[in-house]
């Protein structure tokens, strides 16, 4: 198999590179502390930027390949889950939010599947992109989790918390609404 390495493939790679060292430092006992913390949220920052960057690229120079379409969303989704599942082991997020937002994920990724198998491509709508962007800096300020020092930020948390939630859900049912075709076509 012949893999275009370009720069957005290549940034999406170091994405998925970062997961780990993001997770560990989010989880380790060694890293529960102000550096620890502070390290975590620069590597989620940072891999969030590549995502942002890598589409960028890819759609200026026309460097779109077949493993960036594989490997980009799912780099996202990596990063994502596993800052949201290290939130809940650190309980600062509910489980059960956890939950309706990756199985959002699932849901949608599965209709992309039946899409493509129909040759259809759907491209992200704006629902979806407020639902990205209010799932990052809900997690980022969960990272920081600055909450427990000043109330401003412990409001602040639940705000996002509770939009990147409704973002999710308005998100998967714009996309089933606006797509239904895909689905009566696919025989789901």
């Amino acid at each position: 198999m012949n893999i275009n390495m370009n720069l957005p493939n290549k940034l999406t790679v170091l994405r998925v590179l970062m997961v780990p060292f993001f997770v560990l430092f989010m989880l380790a006992p060694f890293a529960q502390n102000l550096a620890g913390t502070i390290i975590a949220f620069i590597l989620f920052v940072a891999a969030s930027f590549t995502d942002m960057l890598d589409g960028k690229i890819a759609r200026k120079y026309n460097l779109v390949t077949n493993f960036g379409k594989f490997m980009d969303p799912l780099a996202d989704k990596l990063l994502v889950c596993s800052a949201m599942i290290c939130l809940v082991a650190l309980k600062r997020l509910p489980a059960w939010i956890v939950i309706v937002i990756i199985a959002r994920e699932f849901i949608i990724s599965g209709f992309r599947l039946v899409a493509s198998d129909q040759g259809v491509v759907i491209a992200a709508s704006y629902w979806g992109k407020f639902k990205t962007v209010s799932q990052m800096i809900m997690t980022g300020l969960l990272i920081l989790h600055l909450g427990d020092r000043i109330h401003f930020f412990k409001v602040l948390e639940q705000v996002f918390i509770y939009l990147a939630l409704v973002l999710t859900v308005v998100s998967l049912i714009d996309y089933l609404a606006k797509n239904k075709d895909v689905i009566l076509k696919g025989g789901m």
